[in-house]
């Protein structure tokens, strides 16, 4: 039985920094196991979980990943992080949704209605792989995501033969403190936000 863990908000958000260096830690696959079954509990619309996790952490699939990211420092980062995710988005995730979501005909409400599968796939997948970062940062992780890749590449990489097409990724590991730039500026609650 695992531990109940004890998170702060500034653990989550207002002491935590997007990593872009790595110390060489190891992340044990255990904890790879335990922060799926952390980030799986987070809502997606009918509880359709789209995203779907690739964990890159072998020198072969490094070798892989680092040749569809974008030249300059995303490729360092994925070369050193001890992992970085590939968050992916199903677009058969509807063919689940009779075991996710078994109070509707949710999957009638998807088929052969290929951009409503794609919007819901994107929107709800890039919610889970926000639930990947705080997971993670829950568990004493770093993250640093990214979006600077090839999607084609990426995508015959790492779902090749199937219906999962890339939306970002994110290097996983503990974070050289050293390395990070001084903590950008954030929009003031009247900048961002109205109330009606």
């Amino acid at each position: 039985m695992t531990a109940p863990l004890t998170v702060s908000t500034a653990q989550l958000f207002s002491e935590a920094r997007t990593a872009i260096g790595f110390r060489p830690d190891p992340v044990p696959d255990e904890l790879l196991h335990q922060l799926y079954d952390l980030l799986k509990w987070g809502p997606t619309s009918a509880n359709s979980s789209p995203a779907r996790f690739v964990f890159v952490r072998s020198p072969e699939g490094k070798a892989r990943l680092e040749a569809c990211m974008n030249a300059g420092s995303n490729r360092q980062k994925v070369r050193e992080a001890p992992v970085t995710a590939v968050i992916g988005m199903d677009l058969a995730f509807h063919e689940q949704l009779p075991k996710l979501f078994p109070h509707a005909d949710a999957r009638a409400w998807f088929v052969g209605k290929p951009a409503h599968i794609e919007a819901t796939a994107f929107r709800n997948g890039s919610l889970q792989g926000a639930y990947l970062m705080l997971a993670a940062r829950a568990l004493g992780l770093d993250c640093g995501p990214m979006s600077g890749f090839d999607a084609a590449a990426m995508d015959a990489a790492f779902w090749a033969g199937t219906t999962v097409r890339t939306n970002f990724v994110c290097s996983l590991g503990y974070g050289d403190a050293s390395r990070l730039f001084p903590r950008g500026p954030r929009l003031a609650f009247d900048e961002a936000c109205t109330l009606a």
